[in-house]
């Protein structure tokens, strides 16, 4: 070469020294942060992916947190409600006792009404003091609030009790619920016939056995017995049976207390005499009653009774009505319940709100009554209606073992199985994330050692080419 002014075996070796440079530094930077990706134009495609990756992992970590949070909240309600459930056991063993007033005294029935109260108000105290980061869980504060929706407003006059467990409100926060009843709950009853009895009375000795939901019992009737002793016989120790009689025209009719298929009228003649027309005007040997029939929002709802439950993915709730009524039950859930978030995806169908009720004992009870009616000076105390006492005590702790079957059946079946999914969710995304973002080790300490050689093999070919112009020097002598 002979031209001095452009060195281009120099600007050759320049260029090459300095992507060999920029493999060096590219290199250098992955093993020292560990990643692959280190600005955009990394691998531009890639970075959106990984951001993306990025994105879905802080959600899906953010949603485990979520589930274990609500897991604790159901436990620690879950913790008070088991204090509450062994008071009610306390306060059902304490009216039994006083129910045995052939041997209990006034002075101890009035002290096992003292600790009735002291236990009302230790369950009162239980469902204010009950907290979970300052938020109340027992007070009725997590409950769902509805108003009547129906034509003028009424909607909720036929309804006895309404319980909402879990619903779905959507993203207007707000759902219109119809209950619509096709057919009403019966009471099993079975009839006399007037040709059982002779003018009113017994044509002969007579031995039945009546069962019913309650119980049974066996009568023995002499001929001659009117129709009305009969109906006093079994009306005496009907709370036993679950069955009531009455005359009517002539005709016995016995029917159920209470209503739906598990109430049943069994009437068994064991012994009648010859003259006997009782068995053979029997309208039929059992009778069973039916459960009511309806829909809520188009879904069939499971009866029991006077009372109608609906479960799916999105609601569940029972409404119990008036005893028989087939009157349409309409209203308007506005709000309420604990909303958990259980997803990566802040949207409804990954959001769970269940409602949880005041255990307050205003608010604790059903068809049968309240549980502050057991307290002193009220209708159920034990110096009055014991026999009631007994039924509400029965019916509220049902009622508390229910609510808590269902928060443990909801932590259980639902919060721990979707830790388990989205910690596999996780596991999965962060693995995406890690083969598109970090740096191969191997790979990049070869690019690396190979980028050396480069650089220093590339630095030495320079200085050759720098010093060639010097040959021209040669000619000049």
């Amino acid at each position: 070469m002979s031209r001095i002014n452009t060195n281009v075996s120099s600007l050759i070796s320049q260029n090459t020294l300095r992507r060999t440079g920029g493999d060096l530094s590219t290199a250098l930077s992955r093993l020292s942060t560990g990643l692959r990706i280190n600005a955009g134009k990394d691998d531009p495609a890639g970075l959106i992916a990984s951001e993306n990756l990025r994105r879905d992992i802080t959600s899906a970590r953010m949603a485990i947190s979520n589930s274990e949070r609500a897991g604790q909240l159901i436990a620690t309600a879950d913790s008070s409600l088991g204090q509450v459930s062994s008071l009610l056991n306390d306060i059902r063993g304490l009216v039994v006792e006083a129910a045995n007033r052939g041997v209990i005294s006034d002075e101890q029935v009035a002290a096992n009404q003292l600790q009735i109260d002291s236990s009302l108000e230790a369950i009162d105290r239980i469902a204010q003091t009950t907290t979970f980061q300052g938020r109340p869980l027992l007070n009725g504060s997590l409950d769902f609030h509805f108003t009547a929706a129906g034509v003028n407003g009424i909607g909720l006059d036929t309804a006895v009790d309404v319980r909402i467990h879990k619903a779905n409100l959507g993203p207007q926060g707000a759902v219109d619920l119809q209950a619509v009843i096709n057919n009403p709950a019966t009471q099993a009853s079975l009839t006399v016939g007037v040709n059982g009895f002779n003018n009113g009375v017994l044509n002969d000795d007579l031995v039945v056995k009546l069962a019913g939901k309650s119980g049974s019992e066996v009568f023995t009737f002499q001929a001659g017995a009117s129709i009305d002793d009969i109906v006093a016989a079994i009306n005496l120790v009907s709370d036993g049976t679950g069955v009531t009689a009455t005359n009517n025209g002539g005709d016995l009719e016995l029917n159920t207390i209470e209503y739906g298929s598990r109430s049943f009228v069994d009437l068994e003649v064991i012994s009648e005499g010859p003259a006997g027309t009782f068995g053979e005007n029997a309208s039929a040997r059992r009778s069973t009653g039916t459960d009511i029939d309806a829909t809520i929002n188009g879904m069939l709802a499971r009866g029991d009774g006077n009372t109608m439950y609906v479960n799916s993915s999105n609601l569940n709730l029972e409404i119990a009505v008036e005893p028989g009524s087939s009157a349409a039950v309409e209203f308007r859930i506005e709000g309420g319940g604990a909303v958990f978030q259980m997803g990566p995806a802040v949207v409804s169908n990954q959001q769970l709100r269940i409602g949880i009720q005041s255990l307050n004992t205003g608010k604790l009870g059903g068809t049968t009554g309240r549980l502050y009616e057991l307290r002193s000076g009220n209708a159920r105390e034990l110096a009055g209606d014991i026999t009631g006492a007994a039924k509400i005590v029965d019916e509220v702790i049902q009622s508390v073992s229910q609510l808590r079957g269902r928060l443990g059946a909801l932590q259980r079946a639902t919060i721990d199985s979707n830790v388990e999914s989205l910690n596999e969710l996780l596991n999965n995304l962060t693995e995406a994330e890690s083969s598109i973002r970090d740096a191969d080790f191997a790979a990049e300490t070869a690019a690396l050692t190979r980028a050396q050689v480069l650089t220093q093999s590339g630095t030495a070919v320079l200085g050759i080419a720098n010093q060639a112009p010097q040959n021209v020097l040669a000619l000049l002598q």
